[in-house]
């Protein structure tokens, strides 16, 4: 069984490091209501480098779990784990999945802050270019755009 007890270090480890990606996402947040922004750039590399080494682990998992005789089409891994009878590995799993979720809505809170500093700074800078008043359209994505943006703010 040592299938069972390498799935279990993976899944410790991803637990481990969803606890620092879920303090890493509490202060990114700080970052992002915070005038200066210089720490985010840190805060970018060291998410990256947690997220690569979380879906290297789950790449790991996944051939374990196909060595151990889950086939991916038949649903999710943890299903599998359970009716196997390794309780111990699924609620590892569990834990691990709530951890995910949890990083996964505090990352969807950051994003919804960016979102909204970059069409406070869209609006800014449509005042600069003196297109304030003119007529809005919205993209395929949602965004705005200025119907007109061909104003001149400075000439050589």
């Amino acid at each position: 069984m040592a299938a069972i007890d390498e799935l279990k270090t993976l899944l410790s480890e991803d637990l481990r490091q969803l606890e620092g990606l879920a303090d890493l996402l509490l202060r990114e947040k700080q970052a992002l209501s915070s005038p200066d922004i210089s720490p985010l750039q840190e805060l970018t590399q060291e998410k990256n480098q947690i997220l690569g080494a979380i879906r290297d682990r789950a790449r790991q998992k996944i051939h374990l779990l196909v060595n151990m005789g889950y086939r991916p089409d038949s649903g999710e891994p943890s299903r599998f784990i359970q009716a196997g009878g390794m309780s111990d590995l699924h609620q590892l799993w569990k834990a691990a999945d709530q951890k995910l979720r949890e990083c996964q809505s505090l990352n969807q809170n950051n994003s919804r802050v960016v979102s909204h500093l970059q069409k406070r700074l869209a609006r800014v800078t449509d005042i600069f270019r003196g297109a304030s008043s003119q007529q809005k359209l919205y993209g395929a994505q949602g965004q705005q755009t200025s119907v007109s943006s061909s104003t001149v703010f400075a000439s050589a």
